[in-house]
């Protein structure tokens, strides 16, 4: 093994804890404002979804992102994984079909050192 190998392995696996971390601080805060948790960490073909909430008639497919700052977040959610959660929000929605008389929409939630987490609506729409 290579030097470098045990460093990329350890900084993968404390981004991987961190990531499921913050997930479940943006489910909890989810939560305590009256969404219902669908699903957690939605995994399918095509690719995972963070989070699948939902209150009064609308689900929200939701990706989580745990940043140092909003910038960095949103930048993170490229197109390539906008496109990988559209595809994972179809296969859902095939699979529970009383969601397509839900309005469905595709969020981030930004989750920040020392701060609420930060949500963005509609953040970015369902193409092909």
């Amino acid at each position: 093994m290579a030097k470098g190998d045990g460093q990329t392995t350890e900084r993968r696996r404390k981004a991987h804890i961190r990531g499921l971390s913050a997930e479940n601080f943006a489910a909890w805060y989810l939560r305590l404002t009256g969404w219902r948790i669908l699903k957690q960490r939605y995994k399918t073909k095509a690719g995972e979804i963070d989070l699948i909430v939902k209150k009064r008639k609308t689900v929200a497919f939701i990706e989580v992102k745990a940043r140092k700052s909003r910038q960095a977040a949103l930048e993170a959610v490229s197109p390539a994984s906008q496109k990988r959660i559209v595809r994972a929000a179809k296969i859902f929605v095939a699979e529970h079909p009383k969601a397509g008389f839900f309005t469905l929409r595709f969020d981030v939630m930004i989750i920040r050192p020392w701060a609420l987490p930060e949500r963005i609506v509609n953040a970015f729409e369902a193409r092909d």
